[in-house]
């Protein structure tokens, strides 16, 4: 009686082990499958999705067998862990076990978006608007509801966003990306502020921003963003008029075609800087690090004017009379490819 016990049980010892052994044969082999894929694709994961419902999916499209095991293997090995929503890239040359992979770190694809400096507000609603992973509802929003979302009710959007590359994922919305480049140009335009040169003609941190969009739109060189900065500064101070071009085309909007004529410089416009005293009332462009430390330190001198040689940089002036020589020799002369800045994206 006692060796018919100790047989069976030997027995059942022996289904258990080569039943354990066949369990751990089935797990490596759904593990170290390859993806039944004959090209890259993406699987968009929804919010609320689990590890199981998406492995069944796999398993009915083909791409994948074992969804059982793979299924406890995510259960019992990777207790706990957070199945993160967004697009995952597979490829043909993964197995099971990096599909998991993925999954488990959380390598959703991510997109990006360039914000270029010198844009208006018009040109960042457009790149929006061309981002098919983004989803949409700035366009929905006028300038002013938009700013009010934002906390800023009253305010221009002009200028108020920081260009650089800010990277997505599929589903975040337009908004949530503007307000990340809101933010941060509230805080560079905070740290510059805080190291500004003593003696400035500007009231407030907006003052600077306004001034440095300017820099923005007038700088082919690097190099001479303080120079640039330095004769806007001084013809403040001497109560003399800003006349720059850009905030002229600004002022223009949809009408300006390309061609600055001697009309438009007389068009009395907020931001026709031959015609008003002063600053325009807001920013003209996205701007930044650079042109903002540029308008808060620019450079002593003399000059108070300057014109575009027509390779990007300028020549400085401190006389009206030198400035007409330099006139005459490169505006009135223009080159075919001609440029008084960068050319803008």
């Amino acid at each position: 009686m006692i060796r018919k016990l100790l047989l069976l049980l030997a027995a059942g010892v022996l289904l258990l082990v080569v039943s354990l052994a066949l369990a751990a044969w089935r797990l490596q082999s759904a593990l170290e499958q390859p993806l039944q894929l004959s090209e890259a694709r993406l699987l968009n994961v929804e919010p609320g999705a689990t590890p199981g419902g998406l492995l069944n999916q796999l398993q009915a499209e083909g791409v994948l067998d074992g969804a059982f095991w793979l299924r406890q293997y995510w259960r019992f090995r990777l207790p706990g862990q957070a199945l993160h929503s967004g697009e995952y890239r597979l490829l043909p040359e993964h197995k099971a076990r990096d599909l998991l992979g993925l999954w488990q770190r959380g390598e959703v694809v991510q997109y990006s978006l360039t914000l270029v400096e010198g844009w208006s507000f018009r040109q960042v609603r457009a790149a929006l608007s061309r981002q098919s992973a983004l989803q949409q509802s700035v366009a929905e929003l006028d300038d002013a509801a938009l700013m009010a979302k934002l906390g800023q009710p009253g305010v221009s959007p002009e200028g108020r966003f920081f260009p650089d590359t800010y990277r997505y994922v599929r589903g975040m919305s337009d908004f949530e990306l503007l307000k990340q480049a809101h933010a941060r140009l509230d805080l560079v335009l905070d740290e510059e502020w805080r190291k500004r040169a003593e003696g400035l003609p500007y009231r407030k941190p907006y003052d600077a921003l306004i001034m440095a969009s300017m820099v923005e739109k007038e700088t082919g060189v690097p190099e001479e963003r303080g120079q640039i900065a330095g004769v806007f500064v001084r013809r403040l101070r001497n109560s003399m008029r800003l006349q720059t071009d850009p905030t002229v085309i600004f002022g223009l909007g949809e009408r300006y075609n390309g061609n600055l004529t001697r009309a438009h410089l007389r068009e009395p416009t907020p931001y026709n800087t031959y015609t008003i005293d002063g600053m325009p009332p807001t920013p003209i462009a996205l701007v930044g690090r650079e042109a903002i430390h540029a308008a808060l330190h620019p450079v002593d001198g003399k000059s108070l004017y300057f014109v575009a040689r027509g390779d990007g940089s300028h020549v400085f002036s401190d006389t009206l009379e030198q400035h007409n020589r330099a006139v005459s020799e490169y505006q009135l002369k223009r080159r075919a490819d001609y440029r008084s800045s960068p050319v803008r994206q």
